[in-house]
């Protein structure tokens, strides 16, 4: 079920852009509601577009076709702005705990889902750790990328990465 928890931390696409990535966070915080009211308060200036509850509940919090402001500074290949070319997807964890089976399922619902609104490939999803490297280290090493990898939802290459943050 989707509900909707909308944030007015977000803006236009710059340069006419279009998303081409899928960034996966944790939030790092011990509950949902806590993560949308941060996300959802102009003072701390942070949003993603989806977040998803432990019992794989998500939320909308920023349409897709604006930018949300969940990827800060970094980069990606070629793309210096990965806010106003990506769709952010932050997922209630703490990081240091397993991520539930009703939140991955939500999780790879979504994102076949905006997958194929955009066409982006399994190549376009990354963690926040792939474009903020030093930086960032979410999804973390709790994250099951290799469930991604088995459905095509994400490449393979996402397992070397996840490995170096173990």
């Amino acid at each position: 079920m989707r509900l909707s928890h909308p944030s007015r931390n977000f803006g236009e696409r710059r340069g006419g852009a279009r998303p081409s990535l899928i960034v996966l966070h944790y939030t790092g915080m011990e509950s949902a509601a806590a993560a949308a009211a941060r996300l959802s308060d102009p003072q701390a200036e942070v949003s993603a577009h989806y977040l998803i509850d432990y019992d794989g509940e998500v939320r909308s919090l920023v349409a897709e076709k604006m930018r949300a402001w969940h990827a800060g500074a970094g980069a990606w290949g070629e793309i210096g702005d990965v806010n106003s070319h990506s769709i952010g997807i932050e997922l209630q964890n703490t990081g240091a705990e397993p991520f539930p089976e009703p939140q991955m399922a939500a999780l790879e619902r979504l994102l076949g889902e905006i997958m194929g609104r955009w066409g982006i490939g399994p190549a376009g999803v990354i963690g926040h750790s792939d474009c903020a490297p030093g930086r960032k280290i979410d999804p973390g090493a709790r994250f099951d990328w290799a469930r991604l990898v088995r459905q095509g939802l994400a490449a393979p290459e996402r397992l070397d990465r996840a490995a170096t943050l173990a």
